[in-house]
């Protein structure tokens, strides 16, 4: 967008006179100038008012930048601001000259003594008489009448605080005698001033709106990708588990007929068996019933020792077919089925919760921000980095001056920098630790007498105990399991929708979030190394720079 299509324009299409005011000296531009967050001023006033100031800010929405930017001229908003005076000053309407006869000739001054306004050659006498040329002169006006006093045709020189009304010297003799009176021209100025500041507060009014409208727009905007992004990793689970169900279907299939095969195997071989069983005792049967009418006894006294013994056969009682045994080899595929589909949705699912949040901390570590450790809130135990970013416990109290944010009781520091909106992120390192808490802490919390993490009392945290015991300080501490033992953890904050989030940052995964806090003053990164523990817990609790996720 360019400068020029930055200017709105007023009901009439024309530019506004409020849209080319500079908001230190509230008057037109004259060599503007355009800061790096956008504002503009009068170079001049802005040198003025940065002075000598090695770090400065906007006059106007406070932005503070670290190195004093390089002043040049807006020329293309000096042209606008140019062609902007040469249009007013066409559509300001003509006064004419009260003296002249004839032709009137156009006006240069309003004279509010003379009650008259007059062109250049009839205002000389207020130029070289010395009784007109202490006559007060104004731009000429048409209402020449609005700046005299009715009553005594003198001036309106004088406000009358008391009755809030433009008063001439003789009101201020008679009405006015015992009221607070000063002149219009001061009176003016404090005005302008308070206009200024209002002017002021209505424009950051307006950018906190804005802001809040960008956040706003930028929250649902970031909220419909992640429902996008959702969305698209639920269908990446249903696809992926119907793939498994259909090739777990075609498994199961491919064991009942290889089971239906072997049944009708085992079915033809016992027939087989027992068909040739009855063939061999139909044989018997039947030399049996020819014995029994034969008359020859020499015949049947040979044979009969073989043919009453029992024919060699197996004892076919003990066999049983059991109907239900295909469906208990169902049951059993079934069940292993089941177990391997619960098996699969749950790594499944830990694939894609791990890719979603391997996305949301690329996302989130966008608002990263430079942490460093408070001296002046550290405990007199808390042994601090030079550059801010360690802290560790040490044996002995510190000599450290008397300070009303140092914590007393509770080993415990705060971050330098507080946080009253928006989003931030950053990452410590606890590797090699057996106990700690992390979280963020509201500006108000006690720093006397022991300390009760929750978010009652002002702090969200997590904490490490007895070196493997994981909890979230809740109001009371509610455990969390974790795959591998925590090396270094994320803390994210959205202030505007009451969030608080912890990650573990080497394993891609989410550890707890509150959510739907409400928060009504600063946050602060809160760091305790708890005590050392005779060097069991000497390792440093260490702000570490981020490391981007793959």
């Amino acid at each position: 967008m360019t400068q020029q299509q930055e200017f709105s324009c007023d009901s009439s299409g024309l530019l506004s006179e409020d849209q080319f005011l500079c908001s230190i000296c509230l008057d037109v531009f004259i060599d503007p100038v355009t800061t790096p967050c956008g504002h503009n001023f009068c170079m001049k006033c802005l040198k003025e008012c940065w002075g000598n100031t090695i770090q400065c800010q906007c006059p106007l929405c406070k932005e503070k930048f670290t190195k004093k930017p390089e002043l040049k001229i807006n020329t293309t908003l000096r042209e606008v601001v140019d062609h902007f005076k040469k249009k007013s000053d066409l559509d300001k309407p003509e006064v004419l000259c009260d003296a002249c006869t004839g032709v009137k000739l156009k006006a240069l001054k309003s004279c509010l003594d003379c009650g008259a306004t007059f062109c250049k050659k009839h205002l000389e006498p207020h130029n070289s008489v010395p009784k007109f040329m202490k006559h007060r002169l104004i731009e000429p006006v048409e209402n020449l009448q609005d700046y005299i006093c009715q009553k005594h045709e003198r001036p309106l020189e004088l406000f009358c605080r008391d009755d809030q009304t433009n008063v001439c010297q003789f009101c201020v003799m008679i009405d006015h005698k015992a009221h607070n009176t000063v002149p219009i021209e001061k009176e003016s100025i404090e005005r302008k001033t308070q206009l200024g500041k209002t002017q002021t507060e209505v424009q950051q009014m307006i950018q906190d709106r804005q802001k809040k409208i960008n956040e706003i727009q930028h929250s649902t905007s970031l909220r419909i990708t992640n429902s996008e992004k959702g969305i698209a990793s639920c269908m990446e689970v249903f696809t992926a588990l119907l793939r498994f169900i259909e090739r777990s279907q075609a498994e199961l299939l491919e064991v009942m007929e290889e089971e239906q095969k072997a049944a009708e195997r085992q079915a033809e071989g016992l027939i087989k068996e027992l068909e040739q069983e009855i063939a061999e005792l139909k044989r018997r049967d039947a030399e049996l019933e020819k014995l029994s009418h034969t008359e020859d006894h020499l015949h049947l006294l040979q044979m009969y020792p073989s043919l009453c013994r029992h024919p060699h056969t197996k004892n076919w009682n003990d066999l049983s077919i059991d109907p239900d045994q295909s469906g208990d080899i169902v049951r059993k595929t079934l069940s292993q089925l089941q177990k391997s589909l619960s098996e699969e949705i749950i790594k499944t699912v830990n694939e894609k919760m791990r890719e979603s949040v391997s996305t949301e901390l690329k996302t989130i570590q966008q608002y990263t921000v430079d942490v460093s450790l408070d001296p002046d809130t550290a405990h007199n135990f808390l042994i601090l980095s030079a550059d801010g970013k360690q802290v560790t416990h040490g044996n002995t109290r510190q000599n450290l001056p008397e300070n009303p944010k140092r914590f007393e009781s509770c080993l415990c520091v705060l971050g330098k920098e507080g946080f009253s909106s928006g989003r931030f992120y950053y990452e410590v390192q606890v590797r090699g630790k057996t106990k700690w808490d992390l979280g963020v802490a509201r500006e108000s919390v006690k720093k006397k007498g022991q300390l009760a993490l929750s978010p009652i009392n002002g702090f969200w945290t997590v904490v490490l105990r007895n070196e493997k015991v994981y909890e979230v300080s809740a109001g009371t501490q509610v455990p969390f399991p974790v795959r591998e033992k925590l090396q270094r953890v994320g803390v994210f904050v959205d202030y505007e929708q009451g969030l608080v989030s912890f990650y573990d940052v080497e394993d891609r995964s989410l550890i707890y979030s509150f959510t739907g806090q409400s928060f009504t003053e600063k946050l602060y990164p809160y760091f305790s190394p708890c005590n050392n523990d005779n060097g069991k817990n000497s390792a440093p609790l260490i702000i570490s720079p981020i490391c981007r996720t793959g």
